[in-house]
């Protein structure tokens, strides 16, 4: 089973645009809306609805560049898959929180919202790029047009949303695609990773010992992969939704082609210019 038989984009990457977050058109509502407790990612608390005090007056953060060196880690890990502009100039019509006063409540509790529905919206589309998913294509399609119509709702029906409905809506097509790509990706010839921990949805794999391992098609939903050395290991086709990979070490690991991986989870890892990563995820900062 030779390589180009997976994962051929059928779905436009200009799709994926408006779904990575561009901070110049947001009025930093992840830096106002959301919350945060000091911990080993944020120096200082920070209630919901309460300014972050670095924010500047034109919504850009003025410690941006040292973010990590300061003791706001979190800060950098942190992505909103678009939902930010999203709901600052389409939902709200570009008016701002500061000069509208009235509508900055509203903004706070219709951005978690959003989020989640942008979030969904860039797993369906990357489902989309799959040959594997013919089989699902039209529901995948239909989903997906009925989240982005979602996404376009005024922010008191946002606010009436039922998000867990939706989420195992989607994740029930998601699993079926992930399954038809890692049975494919299974048959292949490989070696049996090392160690004795369990591989597999929701592992217990903190701090485990991966290094070089073959874990092309593992199911990896949700596992915990904290601090775990991932270092050469092969992922491609892994499905890695949800999996957490805070301080996980993937230095010249292959994640090219692996599934449902976020730039959240990228920028939470360590890894470093030998790491294979998809085209639509951008190499962090702090990995170089």
């Amino acid at each position: 089973m030779q390589e180009h038989n997976f994962a051929t984009t059928l779905f436009p990457e200009e799709s994926r645009i408006s779904l990575q977050a561009d901070c110049e058109r947001c009025f930093g509502l992840c830096c106002a809306a959301l919350p945060f407790s000091a911990s080993v990612d944020f120096a200082a608390d920070k209630a919901a609805g309460e300014p972050c005090s670095h924010l500047q007056s034109d919504f850009r953060c003025g410690v941006h560049t040292k973010l990590r060196t300061i003791g706001f880690r979190g800060c950098t890990v942190y992505d909103c898959f678009g939902a930010g502009q999203k709901l600052s100039q389409h939902t709200f019509g570009g008016q701002n929180w500061r000069d509208n006063k009235s509508s900055a409540s509203a903004m706070y509790q219709a951005f978690p919202v959003m989020w989640h529905l942008h979030e969904l919206l860039w797993y369906l589309t990357e489902s989309l790029t799959y040959i594997e998913a013919d089989a699902f294509r039209a529901e995948l399609m239909a989903v997906r047009k009925e989240i982005e119509s979602l996404s376009n709702l005024p922010y008191e029906q946002l606010l009436e949303l039922n998000e867990t409905e939706q989420r195992m809506k989607v994740n029930a097509l998601l699993l079926q695609v992930s399954e038809l790509i890692r049975g494919k990706a299974q048959k292949l010839p490989r070696k049996k990773p090392p160690g004795k921990k369990k591989i597999g949805r929701g592992a217990d794999l903190v701090g485990a010992k991966l290094q070089g391992a073959d874990l092309r098609g593992a199911n990896l939903r949700g596992a915990y992969l904290i601090a775990a050395n991932l270092k050469g290991s092969d992922l491609r086709w892994a499905d890695l939704i949800g999996a957490d990979l805070r301080d996980t070490e993937l230095s010249g690991a292959d994640l090219s082609r692996s599934l449902f991986l976020t730039q959240a989870q990228l920028n939470a890892a360590k890894g470093d210019l030998a790491t294979k990563l998809p085209s639509q995820l951008t190499r962090p900062a702090h990995w170089s």
